[in-house]
């Protein structure tokens, strides 16, 4: 592929009605890919059931406050981040079908989950240094590797985490736009991370130059592609000699066959191309505010959290307060080495007190006055969640400075950012009392000629308002 190859990427997998016509793909249930990796014939390790919950408000944490450092212990820590970042939430179960799944902290595009946890440890208090993978649907953790794995990635923290992603299972249904959704997750999950770091009282800053087949060859990985490294500190203890002793183990097989789509397979080749000199870590700092009493916890909020499969419309709305609130939790920096910055929110507000109905861009600069709400689902191919919303946004990426910058391997970096975003709009939402639901599918080049753009990309949507009531959740 040529420099451009995000741009032949991104170009071919646009939505338009055309398209979406004439395309003959239905979903081979019977081929669906299992939903859980693990690896067998590997020790497992139990993290504590009883490990207590942060307690740090949730608009404090996506403030960029820190909470107080209660665990003592590894274990004690990474029970309470993978919790509270990872883990299974809730159930779903389709009476119709006789069919139950699986709902988790951190949110995933049709609830597909193509992203593994792995983690690296070194000097974790009471903690063997190692590599391991975390089981979410046990809440354990399979150890791959004895030793100092963290040196081999290039990186420092106590705790170092390999977000893989596993194409497939967004491919089963997504087909060639999977990639899309697969780097959404990615900045989905990188956030759930730092939110959970943070309000354990770590900090936490995430890595996304690296050399991938490096990584891929430590990690000893074949159909996970490492995507990011999401670094932090925990309880400090003695690491041991830094040799490594290899464990291996068995990855679990996710379908009988695996459907390959040629463009996924050369933008991933193509964004794996990494130049060391494009990176310089910037550092985000707090939005000024102060602690509100009686804040939901960040706890509660990020394990009710849930997408929401539609918005009741009618007189519900939210405040200018919490508009402003998602604002500015949405935009505010990224600890990472890419810089971020590249995403700018276009707002259609359809129901929120003291603004008038229209298009904003940046949530402020009204750019178009009158109801939203017919475009803003037409847009987002006829779902009327999107017009039904309080408000919804479209994220634009300048992909042109990103890839200028980074190369092909910028495009990942822009759907990452925006999954991040999107991460936060879900937490602030859920701790303002009501909820949100990304959206990935679009019509893009409708959206651009929407917006009157000169230059950028529509790369996520994201709707905010008040639910119905999902009968088919459980816990």
């Amino acid at each position: 592929m040529s420099i451009a190859a995000w741009r032949r990427y991104h170009e071919a997998t646009k939505h338009t009605p055309e398209k979406l016509r004439n395309n003959r793909h239905f979903l081979d249930w019977k081929n669906m890919p299992e939903p859980f990796r693990h690896y067998e014939g590997v020790p497992v390790l139990d993290l504590p059931a009883d490990a207590s919950a942060p307690k740090e408000g949730a608009l404090e944490v996506l403030r960029g406050g820190l909470g107080v450092r209660v665990a003592r212990e590894g274990a004690g820590f990474l029970s309470q981040l993978l919790f509270h970042a990872a883990a299974v939430s809730a159930t779903k179960s389709v009476p119709s079908m006789g069919y139950s799944y699986a709902l988790r902290v951190n949110p995933s595009s049709g609830n597909l989950h193509p992203t593994e946890f792995h983690f690296a440890t070194r000097g974790l208090a009471g903690w063997p240094d190692g590599l391991y993978h975390y089981r979410p649907s046990s809440h354990m953790v399979e150890q791959r590797g004895r030793g100092d794995f963290t040196t081999g990635l290039g990186v420092t923290g106590r705790v170092v985490f390999i977000l893989t992603s596993i194409g497939w299972r967004e491919a089963w249904k997504y087909q060639s736009r999977a990639y899309r959704y697969c780097c959404h997750d990615i900045g989905h999950a990188w956030e759930a991370l730092v939110q959970s770091a943070r309000a354990c009282g770590y900090e936490a800053w995430a890595q996304a130059g690296f050399a991938d087949d490096a990584v891929a060859e430590l990690m000893g990985v074949e159909d996970e592609w490492p995507m990011l490294l999401v670094c932090m500190d925990g309880p400090a203890g003695e690491a041991g000699s830094g040799a490594k002793e290899w464990l291996g183990g068995r990855a679990n097989r996710l379908s009988e066959e695996v459907v390959e789509y040629p463009l996924i397979d050369e933008i991933h080749r193509a964004t794996k191309v990494w130049t060391q000199a494009s990176s310089g870590m910037v550092r985000s700092e707090r939005l000024p505010g102060q602690k509100v009493p009686g804040e939901m916890p960040f706890a509660v909020a990020v394990r009710q959290r849930r997408s929401a499969l539609d918005f009741r419309g009618g007189a519900e709305s939210i405040t200018r307060e919490q508009f402003e609130t998602l604002l500015a939790v949405a935009q505010r920096g990224l600890d990472v080495d890419f810089g971020g910055g590249f995403i700018e929110l276009w707002a259609y507000v359809h129901r929120v007190d003291g603004v008038q109905p229209g298009l904003y861009r940046r949530g402020v600069e009204m750019v178009l006055s009158g109801d939203q709400r017919v475009a803003a689902a037409g847009l987002s191919l006829g779902q009327d969640l999107a017009g039904n919303s309080c408000v919804t946004f479209s994220m634009i990426a300048d992909l042109e400075r990103l890839t200028a910058l980074h190369g092909d391997r910028g495009y990942r970096y822009a759907h990452f950012e925006a999954g991040a975003i999107g991460q936060r709009l879900y937490v602030a939402s859920e701790a303002m009392g009501f909820r949100s639901t990304g959206i990935g599918a679009f019509f893009d080049d409708a959206v651009h000629r929407y917006l009157d753009l000169e230059d950028g990309q529509v790369v996520y949507h994201f709707a905010c308002g008040h639910p119905v009531t999902d009968q088919r959740l459980s816990g």
